[in-house]
């Protein structure tokens, strides 16, 4: 069993390295990667089935390359390690992961323990398994009714490009007025609406502050919906030509 590691750290590649010796001795071959581009090639050219993806790397980041891979080879087992648990990252995750993928979420912070039961039950046995920790942190943050559903969230991605409604509409394939309702939506649950600031306020902006601040949005995702917004600019202009 070969089992690739995309970790930009050395002290926390060493420290998965002597992990997954212990959790898995069916482990024939360690690979390394130290970024996110490089974890695709690694992947493709060595026809790797288990990775372990760190997710905040220079240059392309843990969920690009865990796209890249899945698209071309959509069985691989991959277990996402992190140091942070934003929403943003599980969410990002569950809307490239291929149906009846095998797939894990844990933090760096978790028990060498964990970290090992995590190994095994992803990369092996073929599970599904996010840490306990992530739910715990998620259910602090935000409760069932303030919770964005996948188009409220498609608008966020989209404003904090700096679209205007008009392109927004276009780009989801909604109405105009389907997205207004949606903003209207998201300020009412990422509390902007509830907040007695006069009428000075811009609540398109206090939206993307709350949702930085509360980590329903981070750079690497934002980075990433720039990426696939250019793209579907260029399939655009080739449609109209």
């Amino acid at each position: 069993m070969k089992v690739l590691l995309v970790e930009d750290d050395q002290f926390h590649a060493s420290y998965l390295q002597d992990a997954l010796a212990e959790a898995l001795p069916e482990v024939t071959e360690m690979l390394h990667a130290t970024d996110g581009a490089a974890g695709e090639a690694e992947a493709r050219d060595a026809r790797i089935e288990a990775v372990v993806m760190d997710l905040q790397m220079d240059g392309r980041n843990g969920i690009e390359a865990a796209r890249a891979i899945w698209a071309e080879r959509p069985g691989t087992r991959i277990l996402f390690w992190s140091n942070y648990s934003d929403e943003a990252y599980l969410r990002g995750i569950s809307r490239i992961v291929p149906e009846d993928s095998a797939y894990g979420y844990v933090l760096k912070t978790a028990t060498r323990e964990r970290l090992k039961l995590a190994l095994r039950a992803v990369l092996l046995e073929g599970q599904i398994m996010v840490d306990r920790e992530i739910h715990r942190l998620q259910r602090r943050s935000a409760s069932p009714r303030n919770a964005l559903d996948d188009s409220e969230y498609a608008v966020l991605l989209d404003l904090a490009l700096g679209l205007q409604d008009k392109l927004i509409a276009e780009r989801r394939g909604m109405s105009l007025r389907t997205v207004q309702n949606r903003l209207l939506s998201l300020y009412d649950k990422l509390g902007v609406d509830g907040e007695d600031v006069g009428p000075a306020l811009n609540k398109r902006v206090k939206a993307l502050s709350r949702a930085f601040t509360t980590r329903t949005l981070n750079v690497e995702t934002l980075e990433s919906a720039q990426r696939d917004y250019e793209r579907w600019l260029a399939g655009r202009a080739r449609s109209v030509h």
